[in-house]
Parts: C-alpha cells; sequence; structure tokens
C-alpha cells in the first residue's frame, strides 16, 4: 500500500501522521506519478494550524502539500504528451503531494531538465511560482533599488535572485548568519530588527523603488514609509496590511501557477542563472520534524521529503 501524510484536526506538527492508502487511479486527462521529491511550504503549516479556515478550509482527513517531482506511473485516458516513465515536475491543487503516488492534471506537469536535482524539481512550484509573481507584479528594471523581506526563505532566495536577474538593485533583508550567501548572489543585505528602517535607506542610497514582502510583521507598512509608491509593493503574506494601502499588490502563488511557468523556472535553474537552495532533505517518515524546523523561521532556502 503506497504511503501519505494525513492530519484529523488542526494543530501543529504532531497531528501530521504517515498511513496507508488505497493506490490512486487517473480519470481522464490525469496521470498518476511516483513522487521522488515534494517541498514543503509555510501555507501548509498555517492551514494545518486552522489559521486560514475562512479562506482555505480543511475536509477531515486531510493531506497536505502541492509541490512534487517525480516519475509518471501510470496516464490517464486523453492525456498527450506524457508517457509512463517521464520524469516530471508538477503540482496538485489537491493538497495531496506529500504521499508516494499522486494522481495530477497533466495540465500541471512539465518535464524535468537533467540539470535539475530531484530536491530541486520537487520543491520548485509554491516558491517559484510565488517569486515569479511577486517580483512581475513590483516589475523590477535595470537600475531600479527593489527590497525583499525573508529574503534568505524559499521565495526570497529566489525573488532575489529573479530581480538581480532583471538588472535591479537588490537588498536583502535577513539574519546575519545568511548574508554571505546573499552577497554571493548579488544582493546587499541588511539585518532584521531595531534600525532597519535607516538601514535600508543607508543601504539604498536614499532611493528605493520597489519592495516584496514575503515575511508579514509590518514590512508593508514600512514599505510606505520609505516612499515606496504603494503600486510597487507586492506581499505574499500581510493581506491585511494591502487593505489598508490602496494599491498594494498580493500576487503570489495563485497569481503564478501554471506548468509553463515551472517549465521557464526550470530552464532558468538548468541554465544556472536561479539556484534553490536545499536546507536539508527528510524522509516521508519524518514530516513533523520537517515542519516544526521549517516553522522556526531560520531556514536558507528549501526544505524537502522524500518519500
Amino acid at each position: 500500500m503506497p504511503q501519505a501524510v494525513r492530519f484529523d484536526q488542526y494543530g501543529g506538527p504532531d497531528v501530521l501522521h504517515v498511513v496507508d492508502v488505497e493506490p490512486p487511479e487517473p480519470s481522464e486527462g490525469e496521470v498518476v506519478v511516483r513522487v521522488k521529491t515534494t517541498g514543503i511550504n509555510p501555507g501548509e503549516a498555517t492551514i494545518r494550524e486552522g489559521l486560514m479556515h475562512e479562506r482555505w478550509p480543511a475536509t477531515f482527513p486531510s493531506g497536505q502539500g502541492s509541490d512534487l517531482a517525480g516519475v509518471i506511473a501510470e496516464v490517464g485516458a486523453g492525456v498527450d504528451g506524457f508517457g509512463v516513465g517521464d520524469e516530471v515536475i508538477g503540482f496538485t491543487d489537491d493538497r495531496a503531494s506529500q504521499a508516494e503516488l499522486v494522481v495530477v492534471d497533466a495540465q500541471n506537469l512539465t518535464p524535468r531538465p537533467s540539470a535539475v536535482s530531484w530536491e530541486v524539481a520537487g520543491s520548485l512550484f509554491v516558491a517559484g511560482t510565488t517569486a515569479y509573481a511577486a517580483v512581475r507584479a513590483v516589475a523590477p528594471a535595470e537600475g531600479d533599488v527593489l527590497a525583499v523581506s525573508g529574503a534568505a526563505g524559499g521565495v526570497g532566495t529566489l525573488a532575489v535572485q529573479l530581480a538581480r536577474n532583471a538588472g535591479a538593485t537588490v537588498i536583502g533583508i535577513a539574519g546575519e548568519h545568511h548574508h554571505d550567501w546573499l552577497r554571493e548572489h548579488g544582493a546587499i543585505p541588511v539585518d532584521y530588527g531595531d534600525g532597519l528602517a535607516q538601514r535600508i535607506r543607508d543601504a539604498a542610497g536614499g532611493r528605493l523603488d520597489a519592495f516584496i514582502d514575503t515575511f508579514g510583521s509590518g514590512y508593508v507598512d514600512l514599505a510606505i514609509e520609505l516612499g515606496v509608491a504603494p503600486q510597487r509593493v507586492d506581499t505574499i503574506i500581510d493581506w491585511d496590511a494591502a487593505e489598508r494601502h490602496a494599491g498594494v499588490k498580493t500576487d503570489g502563488n495563485m497569481a503564478g501557477a501554471s506548468a509553463d511557468t515551472l517549465a521557464e523556472l526550470a530552464r532558468l535553474i538548468a541554465d544556472g542563472r536561479l539556484e534553490v537552495p536545499i536546507a536539508r532533505v527528510y524522509p516521508l517518515t519524518e514530516v513533523r520534524a520537517a515542519y516544526r524546523e521549517l516553522e522556526r523561521r531560520h531556514t536558507l532556502g528549501k526544505i524537502v521529503l522524500a518519500p
């Protein structure tokens, strides 16, 4: 019997368990993927805790996960372009990717380039498409100065690089233990905490054109205080702040979610123009430990499960 992550009530990581499930069967337009790797994301923890019940309620027993990479094990009727044995990167909208076997809509898949590791491929969807949409929303251009909060996180690390690829000067807000990585990737690191506004002003040389908030906790307000036009601020987490400041954008995963975006990100990785830092790979059976590490919010890059 294949295994999958489940939870039966809202709560912390201890409500997660790995159980035997019936083998899935594809319907028309679907395939079954044998998962090699699957990323974990802060939004999944928020849903599991019940904090997003009004927006995204869970139905119990609930699965988890969107990101996946693996090998196609079975193909349903009407699927063109993919066959059994194909290596793919993709996603599911059914909270189901943290499992050994997953049914996936074929339109949500793209081939895995050989230069993209399994660990990177399986953790690319949520962080990658969110960063892609956030950067697109603030439209950095050559010569712009842009700041990113949570710059060492899964989304932040990618947003930093995509903005640099667009020609912007990037200020990365992160703890000092991640500053070397940011410098190595062309960003100007600044520490968070008291005095941050002045540190950003100093790093920006008095000019800040855009701001991407991946962390919440007041960064949208800070961006407005620093003089960034609301329409060039994007937050992927602080919807209340976006409502307070007319024009602030909330483009994230839903705005970027597509196989075409995944394919473009995979090409950038294969070409050496984008890196996905992998903090650690856990076996599926250690899903609780993986989320405990994630929820400390100090990880550089992505945490991955390997079924």
